[in-house]
């Protein structure tokens, strides 16, 4: 098991001493997004077109950008409505079900903020290297015990026809369909050595969603469910999911992992 001592070592550092206590300690967020308030965050998306984006495995790419979404609760509760003039937001269509998209850029160790909203029953996820996901769900108002399958969970691998490890989000921190809702990732990629072998796997060192901590260092030995067809590595694309359930995004931001302190 990990001491808290090391697990403090891998936390990035860069923030005065009162912030960090507050959103390392408490394990909450405080305050305004981190890119409108801290230096070297970097755009994903151009908030005019999908210039940066593909559909991966080379389909089609289906995506839309819009100025506008909304959910309609009694109308079509597991759509989504958009407006027709282009904009800040991307969404895979009204409906959803569509190709997943990635990156062309391949990132390494990175800090990913990103809003996202689903209707009610939707599904999706954003994959780290495009093969590590965190889970996107309705599971806004669930009294059963959060797994895996749930939003904020860090999703199973596949193998031999059955899901095996994940992390069930520490509680439960979604908000209700149709609500613009968060995701703060740390994430640490694999590292390998010379000759290209493995010595030591992908971890995220925290997410949050909401601002509240769901997760908090998990090792990931492999790519979990649905990944990208591509093998581990240094740097990889970061993938959204668009094919289980419609969803938006907007505010992609990254920046490179802060420098870890070091005991």
């Amino acid at each position: 098991m990990i001491s808290r001592r090391s697990l403090l070592a891998m936390l990035p550092a860069a923030l005065p001493a009162a912030q960090a206590q507050s959103r390392f300690t408490d394990g909450e967020a405080h305050g305004d997004p981190p890119y409108l308030i801290e230096p070297g965050w970097t755009p994903l998306f151009n908030g005019t077109d999908m210039a940066g984006w593909e559909a991966s495995g080379g389909k089609p790419q289906q995506w839309i950008t819009t100025k506008a979404v909304r959910w309609n609760r009694t109308g079509n509760p597991q759509h989504l409505g958009v407006r027709s003039e282009p904009g800040g937001t991307i969404v895979n269509t009204a409906r959803g079900y569509v190709n997943n998209i990635n990156t062309t850029q391949k990132f390494g160790d990175m800090e990913l903020y990103v809003d996202f909203m689903v209707p009610r029953g939707s599904n999706s996820g954003v994959y780290l290297h495009g093969l590590y996901e965190v889970q996107i769900f309705d599971s806004y108002g669930s009294w059963e015990p959060m797994s895996v399958v749930d939003g904020g969970a860090i999703y199973h691998r596949w193998i031999d026809e059955q899901g095996v490890g994940g992390s069930a989000p520490r509680v439960n921190a979604n908000r209700r369909p149709g609500e613009w809702q968060s995701y703060y990732i740390w994430f640490r990629g694999p590292r390998f050595d010379a000759a290209g072998k493995k010595t030591e796997n992908a971890r995220f060192l925290k997410v949050l969603q909401n601002g509240i901590t769901v997760q908090e260092n998990v090792e990931i030995d492999g790519g979990t469910r649905a990944h990208l067809p591509i093998a581990e590595a240094a740097q990889n694309p970061l993938m959204l999911q668009g094919d289980h359930g419609p969803v938006a995004f907007r505010n992609l931001y990254w920046r490179p992992l802060r420098k870890m302190i070091h005991a």
